[in-house]
C-alpha cells in the first residue's frame, strides 16, 4: 500500500486515473507546502481547498464540547482532504490539521468539482477511497473499543511511519494521547515498554522507528486489515 522511503513519491489517487485526466488534474493543481499544525479545515465548514499529500501527513480529528479532539485517521499519499465533495456535500466532516510537514497537491474546491463532472474515472477512483475511509472508521471505532493500548499504539505508530516516508518524526504524548483516545499518562507507559524493547526511541515527542518488523508485531491486526482493503481496491 505504502512505501517508507520511495524515490519519488507520488499521491496513489492521481497515480491511478488514465494518463490524458491525471494530467488534466495536475495542470488544475499547485504545489504547496504542509506546515506542521496548520488547520486546514474545521469542521462542518465548506472546503476551500482540496489537498493531495506527497510527502506530509494530515490527521483527521472529531471534535467535541469539553473534551479533546480525538484522531480518526490520517491522510497521507494514499489518499486526499477533501474527498467527501464527490457526494455532492462541500462541508468537512472532521477538523484536518497538518501533522507532517511536507509537501502536497492543492486544488481549490470549484476546480475539483469542475473535475468531478468531467470525468467519471476520477469520481470512481473517489467512490473506491470512500469506502476505504467507511471501513477504517468502523475498523477504528473496534479497535479503540477492543484491543489494549500498546497494540493500539503500534498500529497508529505504524501508519504515521508509512506516510512521513521517514524513520523519524515528531509525535508529541498530547498527539498520541488524542489519538488513541487514552490519558497521556497511558501513552507514557506504552511508549516506555516499546522504547525499553528497542522498538523505537521516544525523547521529547521525537520518535525514530527502530525495528518496524517488531513493531508489526507488537500492533494489533487492524493495520493489515486496513492495508488490505486499500490495496483490494488500488493494486
Amino acid at each position: 500500500m505504502l512505501t517508507t522511503t520511495p524515490a519519488r513519491v507520488i499521491n496513489h489517487l492521481i497515480g491511478c486515473l488514465p494518463r490524458e485526466e491525471r494530467n488534466r488534474v495536475l495542470k488544475r493543481c499547485e504545489p504547496v507546502r504542509l506546515v506542521f499544525g496548520t488547520t486546514l479545515c474545521e469542521a462542518n465548514q465548506p472546503f476551500q481547498h482540496v489537498y493531495f499529500p506527497l510527502t506530509g501527513f494530515i490527521s483527521r480529528a472529531i471534535v467535541m464540547d469539553g473534551h479533546q479532539p480525538l484522531e480518526a485517521g490520517l491522510i497521507g499519499n494514499e489518499g486526499m482532504l477533501g474527498v467527501t465533495l464527490a457526494l455532492g456535500i462541500n462541508a468537512a466532516p472532521l477538523r484536518a490539521m497538518v501533522q507532517g510537514a511536507g509537501t502536497a497537491l492543492r486544488m481549490t474546491a470549484a476546480q475539483f468539482q469542475h473535475e468531478l463532472r468531467d470525468s467519471a474515472c476520477l469520481l470512481d477512483t473517489l467512490n473506491r477511497y470512500l469506502y476505504v475511509l467507511m471501513t477504517q472508521l468502523s475498523r477504528t471505532s473496534a479497535c479503540n473499543h477492543f484491543h489494549e493500548i500498546e497494540p493500539r499504539l503500534a498500529r497508529w505508530l505504524l501508519m504515521t511511519h508509512d506516510r512521513a516516508h521517514a524513520d523519524h518524526f515528531h509525535l508529541t504524548h498530547e498527539y498520541l494521547a488524542n489519538m488513541l483516545g487514552v490519558r497521556r499518562s497511558s501513552v507514557t507507559i506504552a511508549a516506555g515498554v516499546l522504547q525499553r524493547r528497542k522498538v523505537i526511541s521516544y525523547n521529547r515527542g521525537e520518535i525514530s522507528i527502530l525495528d518496524r518488523k517488531e513493531l508489526e508485531a507488537t500492533s494489533c491486526e487492524c493495520y493489515g486489515v486496513m492495508n488490505d482493503h486499500y490495496a483490494r481496491l488500488f493494486a
